[in-house]
């Protein structure tokens, strides 16, 4: 089978997007980690699949599979580069969009300046929603990972959070706590790992171990999480600027029972054909 994609990335956070409107497309998980492999692929952190909406209150279906060939929930760098992807392959016209995900609908906007705006939607702190075991709500929760305690706020962006908050994002112990966070028996669906350093009251830096794929260089869903349980815990305001290895994203979060707006850039790096 002949494939045509489009790679594309959301700083640094990078995607094979494929249309599957005008191609017709039902990928086994050994084909997309084939995909999403950097030496023997195409190489990606996610593969990003296009698809017509199941509803009549939407304008496309987004699915997301990570490098392991495992199908998730949400991915925010990836929406925004779904925006563009669309627009680009002629597949709309409209600025804004509205996209089923598993976990309900978001709606990009394409800015004047090239910038794309999610929706990301309202964030869930419950643990049964995120999911999360625990026996309460509490926004500060103590996690044990091998001999060590740490604590973290778990947030659902759509897809399971558990940030906590450290003085150096750079000496974060993220390859050695990340993996263990991820599959902790206590996230049942597996989670995303946010390593978060308060600079003031509007700005943080970030690193996120990606559920799936590892450390990325940006997580936009992460990036919302983290600003979610700052403004929650009281550390801070918001517009919040985020800044991560990849670059920066600017959230917007009024509060409880409120979306969660993100902005940032999305690029198309080449489109090409492969076999499988």
């Amino acid at each position: 089978m002949k494939l045509t994609f489009t790679k594309m990335h959301g700083l640094g956070n990078d995607f094979v997007v494929l249309d599957g409107i005008r191609q017709s497309l039902e990928l086994t998980p050994e084909q997309l980690r084939f995909l999403a492999d950097r030496h023997r692929g195409i190489g990606c952190d996610q593969v990003l699949l296009v698809e017509a909406g199941t509803r009549a209150d939407v304008d496309f279906r987004y699915r997301i599979f990570n490098g392991d060939g495992g199908e998730v929930e949400q991915c925010g760098n990836g929406a925004r580069c779904f925006a563009c992807f669309v627009h680009q392959q002629g597949l709309t016209t409209k600025r804004e969009i509205r996209v089923e995900t598993m976990r309900g609908v978001i709606v990009p906007r394409l800015e004047e300046d090239g910038s794309v705006t999610v929706d990301m939607g309202v964030p869930v702190f419950a643990p049964a929603e995120i999911p999360f075991v625990s026996d309460s709500d509490d926004l500060l929760q103590p996690l044990w990972i091998a001999d060590e305690e740490v604590t973290i706020t778990a947030v659902g962006m759509g897809n399971p959070h558990a940030v906590q908050v450290l003085a150096d994002v750079d000496t974060a112990p993220v390859e050695r706590q990340g993996p263990r966070i991820e599959s902790h028996p206590r996230f049942p669906q597996r989670v995303n790992a946010g390593f978060m350093q308060v600079l003031d009251r509007h700005a943080i830096r970030l690193r996120v171990f990606e559920r799936g794929a590892g450390e990325t260089l940006a997580c936009g869903s992460g990036a919302c999480a983290a600003v979610v349980a700052g403004i929650a815990r009281g550390l801070l305001d918001s517009p919040v600027r985020v800044e991560m290895r990849g670059g920066t994203l600017h959230i917007v979060w009024k509060g409880q029972g409120t979306p969660v707006s993100m902005t940032g850039p999305a690029l198309t790096v080449f489109k090409g054909e492969i076999e499988l």
